[in-house]
């Protein structure tokens, strides 16, 4: 039981580290110190050694030893292979979904691109946030549409790894626009059942997306 609690911890820890490394709220080469964490969070320095461990393992984190852990963050050129890799792999991901994806599944994507529109539209502070967070839940619907835990998971991870840098995508109003109307194109190719109009797309969807970023290796 104490040995399921380490483990149970150990991944509440990973989780919060990893969302706040990659959120920015931890910038690159800051130091993670086990004992301010383990306070902050609550729980023992083990968990977080362990934590930042698996971290270090996905390249988020350098333990450099006798002195601690430090920041890794993700580089331009991460963001860069992150991008030409989920391009394609978002158009093999809406090609499947056109072959499996079910009619309440259609429906979730509709309200998604209506609510988005609807956001846009209003002003404050808030609006890019709404919009930003639609956006990666009409991706996450596809993810699931395209009936394969695999692709899914993957790309359910690259959204994270690259989550700040598509806040800033959507964020700006006429890319957000055009944006939705990219997601609306990709559903009508769907519902039209035409798959490999699906795929390119989804696949120009996200190449614009690094063209507005900017992003260069």
């Amino acid at each position: 039981m104490e040995e399921y609690q380490d483990r149970s911890l150990r991944g509440k820890v990973f989780q919060k580290l990893r969302e706040d490394i990659l959120s920015g709220v931890y910038k690159e080469h800051d130091e993670l110190r086990e004992i301010t964490i383990g306070e902050t969070l609550g729980v023992s320095r083990t968990p977080v050694r362990e934590a930042l461990r698996q971290l270090e393992l996905e390249g988020l984190v350098t333990i450099v030893p006798n002195r601690g852990a430090y920041v890794t963050g993700i580089t331009q050129k991460d963001v860069h292979d992150i991008y030409k890799i989920r391009s394609m792999l978002e158009g093999l991901c809406a090609h499947w979904a056109t072959e499996h994806i079910a009619e309440k599944q259609i429906e979730e994507l509709e309200e998604i691109i209506l609510l988005s529109e609807y956001h846009l539209r209003k002003k404050g502070n808030e609006q890019a946030e709404q919009v930003s967070e639609l956006d990666g839940k009409f991706h996450k619907v596809l993810y699931e549409a395209s009936d394969s835990r695999i692709l899914e998971h993957v790309l359910s991870d690259f959204h994270k790894y690259v989550q700040m840098a598509r806040t800033m995508s959507v964020g700006a109003k006429e890319r957000a626009e055009k944006s939705i109307e990219e997601h609306r194109a990709i559903l009508e190719a769907i519902k039209q059942k035409d798959a490999d109009r699906a795929e390119r797309l989804a696949n120009e969807h996200i190449m614009k997306v690094m063209e507005n970023l900017h992003i260069e290796e």
